[in-house]
């Protein structure tokens, strides 16, 4: 699941993107072209599977309202600097999934600096940060849990984790994977502790094309 958007600038020889596998349950939103059709995607196949006896009165106003909130969801990743958000659009073992994440690009420390020296630094210096290796590379881990937050409208607490991950090629450059989940209501919980999991597996797939 490629995107070059937001990754190489005229005349460089460098990373043109990225791939991830994602489980069969995710999807893919792009954040700069495309989104409106992605959304529109995501929409019909989730409403396919259900009954086609279900009167039009009732399915319609819910499609309708999903469709706000992912579009939503889209508008504030992209002000974020959001390349492309994930999230899943079936049940797990008959469960609904309470998590999303989201790649973006952004820039930390010089272009001078070597890439894993600002992630060693970046490592030791935040709790819940760990150095790791990303597409055989230095990396930062990032794990915390955010309290609600009522005045940006987030009523609940969450788990959140960030990648932060150098891009080849283009000193001082850098990608951000941000996950967040509910879990079952409780950000310390089993349940947001499993989805956290299943993130770090995503983000084990993580590679770059054209670098």
């Amino acid at each position: 699941m490629p995107d070059a958007a937001g990754l190489r600038r005229p005349g460089d020889a460098a990373a043109a993107g990225y791939s991830i596998v994602l489980p069969p349950q995710w999807a893919r939103i792009p954040l700069r072209d495309g989104t409106d059709e992605a959304i529109t995607s995501v929409l019909d196949n989730a409403f396919a599977r259900l009954p086609r006896d279900l009167p039009r009165d009732r399915v319609t106003p819910y499609r309708r309202e999903l469709g706000r909130r992912l579009g939503q969801l889209a508008v504030q990743a992209r002000r974020n600097g959001g390349l492309c958000l994930y999230l899943p659009v079936e049940p797990m073992h008959g469960a609904p999934i309470a998590a999303s994440f989201v790649i973006s690009a952004g820039s930390v420390g010089s272009g001078d600096v070597d890439p894993g020296l600002i992630a060693s630094q970046l490592a030791a210096g935040q709790e819940g940060a760990a150095a790791t290796t990303v597409a055989g590379a230095a990396a930062v881990r990032i794990e915390r849990t955010a309290p609600p937050d009522p005045e940006r409208e987030i009523e609940f607490g969450s788990r959140r984790v960030d990648y932060i991950i150098p891009v080849p090629g283009q000193p001082g450059q850098w990608l951000i994977a941000a996950f967040s989940t509910l879990g079952s209501g409780d950000p310390d919980g089993e349940h947001a502790r499993l989805l956290t999991g299943l993130f770090d597996a995503i983000m084990s797939t993580f590679s770059w094309d054209g670098a």
